[in-house]
């Protein structure tokens, strides 16, 4: 295979609605290309896009794939990405990586939920965008209404450069405004007959083509100085036009196809290759951790980042790569820059969905895979020794909305179980998986119902290993409202040596900047930041040495055996003020364990009767949702306890901003899904611990009784 050069390179991302056809557009670019002879489909399960058992069971893309096509001196990446919501981490690399984003959308739905998502990663990262209006074969195609929509939705700058003649049944026409020439494609598609634009659409073309100069020559002084004094751009100078303006985000091409009949695919590769920027022309470059810039440069040290790691049958582990600068050569010798670790590029491939190609070389901006290595993880930097300080930063994807305990049927399967979990969040690092020692659960997080659900997929027929999930716990807090005493004494005589200790105790809720009680003199205090948020002061309050001061350590231990396992609901307890005032000792019987033990106890008691109140996580929820399901929305978030704090508008869509009790948060993906449409998204993020309602402690402490009860 051709060495292809940085200003050859191409990379775009495949993004959209789940069934705007993305990934027969793929099928249909890599035909056109010639890497194909014969274009496969969804329905007989034989894309090069859609390989994954997984894929082929669900006829929908699950996991981005990775392709490329070959089109007039230019290699083309794609990144065909799932277009569902709940696979938006596929999202956020595929156009994290690629230059471009070319986002498809479906002519008889117009806008969906896949569309809006891939907008807003698009702004959030600042990336080109094309749109490519397909399925214009349809019956219920209507291509004016979609393009009307998209200038609603996403602005002005949002710019025809082809529009369809007949969309509908027996579509086969393109006006091509930079052309100037009408497209006539045969039956199956394929390269089409290119004619002058007939008469009866010289009128709208003419507008049409004064928007589009218009907006090319937006971007270039010499341009605009050019288009003023001559009233027109040449072909050539337009495409210059049309790159600065994608290139500034402030032009967003329309073009227009039939993925499925093979319409328009060509000339939209061609577009691409004319004027979708290399990586090395885009106006901000990518920077590492020190904020040093990468260029794309071959002459400069060899920077690879690994974007994915994927485990496939017959090959292994495959690492996929983006070279961020210099270039790279099979059987290279790099060191890992987030581990020091070195690693040898054994073989270079290139990928062509489940087909693999070796090559001897890559260049800046391309985007290759390898197998075999030693440690290489998603968002690590393989460098040069020359040039190890070259760490590019992991991408950031969205903090997970969905939560589960998993637990293995068999618990012999609990060791498997863990590891498969753990390979899977290597492949996908959307899927967050940890142990909570405060729970007793295995806790596995992502980004909504349809995506922890396709992780049991992969347990049943894959690995074969039953999994049920169930509702994680709530890590609540415990703490005390007011002050209180208790004293323990332990005594224990068996024969030999006795055990005697006997601790007198103050306990007070803690808050910032108190002062030290003044019914005991404070002696020696200790402030302890617990692991699970909040303090534990300890107070050494003993006059005339009723307690001997050895003994202090045993008492704080038996404490904070205590507080990791509250005394009301089990759960951690936070914020308390522990002042040891009294007690007694005996010369021969009294022991550290004796001491831990009465510490233990006292506390115990005194928690009891200190007002004893459960605190609960409260999350700050950011809710984007469609206007016209404000109402429904807003009552939803009620029923669940939610403090609404604000209300903003974004575009078309509201966001609400609430505070909400985790315990309320269980399924609200699945629910928002239900009342918008699908079209609501939302975040969330940890905020603070705050006390529950009376009625919500009382059924706590019941539910906690009862469980006592049944492990007696």
């Amino acid at each position: 295979m051709k060495v292809y050069q940085t200003n050859e390179i191409k990379n775009i991302a495949l993004v959209g609605g789940a069934k705007a056809g993305k990934t027969t557009l793929a099928e249909a670019m890599a035909f056109e290309g010639g890497l194909i002879s014969r274009r496969g489909s969804i329905d007989d399960k034989n894309t090069i896009s859609d390989y994954r058992d997984i894929e082929l069971d669900r006829k929908n893309s699950v996991v981005a794939s990775l392709l490329y096509t070959e089109y007039n001196g230019k290699k083309i990446n794609i990144i065909d990405a799932p277009g569902f919501a709940d696979f938006i981490g596929d999202v956020v690399t595929a156009m994290s990586i690629t230059e471009t984003s070319v986002i498809t959308v479906n002519a008889q739905s117009g806008i969906e939920v896949g569309t809006e998502i891939a907008w807003r990663q698009a702004t959030r990262i600042k990336t080109p965008v094309i749109f490519a209006i397909n399925q214009l074969d349809h019956e219920k195609a209507n291509f004016d209404e979609t393009y009307n929509e998209l200038r609603t939705n996403f602005g002005e700058s949002v710019t025809l450069v082809q529009y369809p003649v007949n969309a509908g049944v027996g579509f086969n026409s393109i006006i091509d405004l930079v052309l100037m020439k009408q497209l006539n494609y045969p039956k199956g598609g394929g390269k089409p007959e290119i004619v002058d634009i007939p008469a009866s659409e010289k009128d709208k073309v003419e507008e049409l083509r004064l928007k589009l100069i218009e907006a090319s020559a937006a971007g270039s002084d010499a341009l605009m100085e050019k288009y003023f004094e001559e009233g027109d751009l040449s072909i050539e100078e337009m495409r210059q036009g049309i790159k600065l303006g994608l290139a500034s985000r402030s032009l967003y091409p329309v073009m227009c196809c039939s993925a499925k009949e093979n319409i328009g695919v060509g000339r939209l590769l061609e577009f691409i290759g004319n004027n979708v920027p290399s990586p090395n022309e885009l106006p901000v470059l990518p920077k590492t951790k020190d904020g040093k810039e990468l260029q794309y440069n071959v002459q400069n040290p060899t920077v690879l980042f690994a974007f994915r790691n994927s485990f496939e049958q017959h090959m292994g582990e495959v690492v996929y790569f983006k070279v961020m600068d210099g270039e790279v050569t099979e059987s290279a010798d790099l060191i890992n820059a987030n581990t020091q670790n070195k690693e040898r590029i054994s073989q270079l491939l290139v990928s062509l969905g489940k087909n693999r190609t070796k090559i001897e070389k890559a260049v800046a901006g391309d985007i290759i895979a390898s197998i075999k290595l030693k440690d290489v993880k998603t968002g690590q930097t393989l460098v040069t020794p020359k040039n190890t300080n070259d760490i590019v930063p992991a991408i950031v994807y969205p903090e997970p909305i969905y939560t589960v305990a998993v637990k293995a049927v068999n618990s012999s399967d609990d060791e498997k179980t863990g590891s498969v979990l753990n390979d899977l969040h290597a492949a996908d690092p959307t899927l967050i998986v940890e142990y909570s020692r405060e729970l007793k659960q295995l806790i596995l997080k992502g980004q909504g119902e349809l995506h922890i659900n396709t992780v049991k997929w992969y347990f049943e027929n894959q690995h074969k290993i039953a999994i049920e999930f169930l509702t994680p716990k709530i890590p609540y807090r415990e703490t005390i409202t007011k002050n209180a005493e208790a004293m323990y004494r332990h005594k224990k005589q068996s024969g030999g040596a006795g055990q005697f200790g006997e601790v007198h105790m103050l306990i007070e809720p803690y808050y910032d900047g108190m002062p030290n009680q003044s019914k005991y003199p404070v002696r020696a205090t200790e402030s302890h930041d617990l692991p699970w948020g909040g303090k534990l002061v300890f107070n050494t309050c003993i006059v005339g040495g009723s307690i001997d001061a050895r003994f202090m350590p045993a008492i704080l231990k038996g404490i904070m055996e205590k507080i990791e396992e509250g005394p009301l609901t089990g759960s951690y307890a936070r914020d308390i003020v522990v002042n040891i005032y009294d007690g007694k000792m005996h010369p021969v019987d009294s022991n550290e364990l004796a001491f831990k033990l009465a510490g233990r106890n006292a506390f115990k008691e005194a928690f009891k009767n200190a007002g004893p109140k459960i605190l609960e996580p409260i999350y700050d929820v950011e809710v984007l949702v469609p206007a016209d399901n404000m109402g429904s929305i807003m009552t939803d978030l009620q029923g669940r306890r939610a403090i609404v704090m604000g209300m903003d508008s974004e575009g078309n869509f509201q966001k609400i901003r609430a505070k909400v009790p985790l315990a309320e948060m269980n399924r609200y993906s699945t629910s928002l899904s239900s009342l918008s449409s699908g079209r609501g998204t939302y975040s969330m993020t940890y905020a603070e611990y705050q006390q529950v309602p009376a009625d919500v402690q009382s059924a706590l402490l019941k539910v906690y009784e009862e469980q006592e009860k049944d492990e007696e």
